[in-house]
């Protein structure tokens, strides 16, 4: 099973604020861990929303909404994509993780399987190309 990790936003890491040198090297430690484990498929940390837009889609309209955003306790300042064998697991490991007055939230990615018969075989080929293509630009 794929999970992703969200680690939410706070007021620091809105204002840019960068972590510590201790904090990365704790990080740097436990994504190692994850990584010798073989759980730590992607990581990843995100500049503040000032940096970024929202686009809604509404009756056929698009509308673009640029940063910063209001609520900064629904906003994302990083993730991780871990394959584990359960939430329980994703759970375990993201106990040890070296976080502080932090809020993660951890949700199950969709596997091919999880869309039964509307994910046709046609759809799932072109699925399977698209992930081989990805992964051929990632070797280049």
């Amino acid at each position: 099973m794929r999970f992703m990790v969200i680690v939410k936003a706070d007021k620091n890491s809105e204002a840019g604020v960068m972590p510590s040198k201790e904090l990365l090297t704790e990080m740097g430690k436990f994504n190692e861990e994850l990584m010798k484990a073989g759980v730590m498929l992607a990581g990843e940390g995100l500049h503040a929303s000032s940096k970024g837009a929202r686009v809604k889609f509404s009756g056929g309209k698009t509308t673009v909404i640029d940063g910063p955003f209001a609520e900064t306790k629904e906003l994302v300042a990083g993730f991780w994509l871990w394959q584990v064998k359960s939430l329980q697991e994703a759970i375990e490991w993201l106990k040890r993780a070296p976080f502080d007055d932090t809020e993660v939230e951890i949700r199950q990615v969709f596997e091919a399987e999880d869309f039964g018969a509307e994910f046709t075989p046609e759809l799932r080929a072109q699925e399977e190309r698209l992930r081989a293509q990805i992964e051929a630009k990632k070797s280049s």
